[in-house]
């Protein structure tokens, strides 16, 4: 039986069509039941749409509060049932409540190698503070931002050449290598969430979760 699945996503989702692909090809044995954006103009929309996929859209704009918008969010999930919550490109603080709610059954991926360069902009940060690697992770969600357990990592080398453009476009490929794996590990009940830690096959995961180093 497929694995039901909800994808949160603001932009591109160039993350959503990695998901999309996988599933096609049987790589991945998940159903995506919905697809739903916090912007109407999200052209991952037109992706679920061409895929057959559901979706829905929730301005954030149109609502009071925080926790107004994050009652409707989870009220819209929560219609279709899935076993897990992946953020794809999701530009949203989620309030705590909400947060805990999806413990431990809620995924989002951050370009960089967490915990450093939490939050906005990494690419370039990356480049100004000098770094020699960056990459991307893997985490389940936590009311932290970007701080829930780690899950996987994928790296790649700062080149002298590189500008916060070129290094995006490096670490995005790396994004839709491991962002599937991570799905399919949790749709097979191999990654699990118990007491804040994460655990593939029974065995507790490092601090920076599994390196998934760059085929070059």
């Amino acid at each position: 039986m497929s694995f039901p699945i909800v994808v949160l996503i603001s932009g591109s989702g160039s993350n959503l069509q990695a998901l999309i692909d996988q599933s096609l090809q049987g790589v991945l044995n998940v159903t995506i039941s919905a697809v739903i954006s916090n912007k109407a103009d999200a052209y991952g929309l037109e992706r679920a749409k061409e895929a057959g996929i559901p979706t829905h859209v929730l301005n954030h704009k149109s609502y009071g509060s925080r926790e107004e918008f994050d009652t409707a969010l989870q009220s819209t999930i929560d219609r279709y049932h899935p076993k897990l919550v992946v953020l794809a490109g999701f530009m949203r603080i989620l309030t705590e409540d909400f947060t805990r709610h999806y413990e431990g059954r809620m995924l989002n991926i951050h370009p960089s190698l967490l915990p450093k360069f939490k939050g906005l902009n990494t690419h370039q940060r990356v480049i100004d503070a000098k770094e020699t690697e960056h990459g991307v992770s893997v985490h389940f969600v936590s009311a932290e931002l970007d701080a829930g357990a780690v899950v996987v990592q994928a790296r790649t080398p700062v080149e002298p050449s590189d500008n916060a453009k070129t290094l995006a476009e490096r670490v995005h490929k790396l994004e839709h290598i491991i962002y599937p794996l991570a799905v399919k590990w949790f749709s097979e009940e191999r990654l699990t969430h118990q007491d804040k830690y994460a655990f593939l096959d029974g065995q507790k995961l490092p601090v920076n979760g599994l390196d998934y180093q760059e085929k070059t």
